[in-house]
């Protein structure tokens, strides 16, 4: 008997919906790149997209542990002169609070062509409402910490 290899013709995506009110950012990013990813599937093949489509709602009522609101920061450069912006997190929460979520679930994704690919599969949105009821997402329960 040989070993089932997963490739695009023989994996369907799901859609999930992650409400992320009251989650910690860390957390929620780990399952998520799973999910991301496909780790989550017996399926999972690490060279084939095996990966399913996350939709997190309510991104701006995360939470962090600790003093991080205060003490964590975003940092971009635009190679220019002078070109470097360091952003808090509280500024960053109310400026574009999905980019906290996206920016963790990125960095921990591995990192190539196909992670690419796989981080154009989350969809973000401040609120309760998305734009995604036609693939008929279900709700996934995040594990208890």
């Amino acid at each position: 008997m040989s070993t089932f290899m997963a490739n695009a013709q023989t994996v369907k995506p799901k859609w999930y919906v992650i409400d992320a009110t009251d989650l910690v950012v860390g957390r929620l990013a780990v399952t998520v790149s799973n999910i991301l990813r496909g780790k989550h599937k017996p399926e999972y093949t690490p060279h084939a997209d095996t990966g399913d489509f996350v939709i997190i709602i309510n991104v701006e009522k995360v939470k962090f542990t600790g003093r991080k609101w205060e003490q964590k920061s975003y940092q971009t450069f635009s190679h220019y002169a002078g070109g470097q912006k360091i952003i808090p997190a509280k500024e960053m929460r109310d400026r574009k609070p999905e980019e906290i979520i996206r920016l963790a679930v990125k960095r921990m994704m591995t990192k190539g062509p196909m992670a690419y690919k796989q981080i154009k599969k989350l969809k973000l949105y401040k609120g309760s409402s998305h734009d995604h009821q036609a693939q008929q997402p279900v709700e996934f329960k995040m594990p208890k910490a």
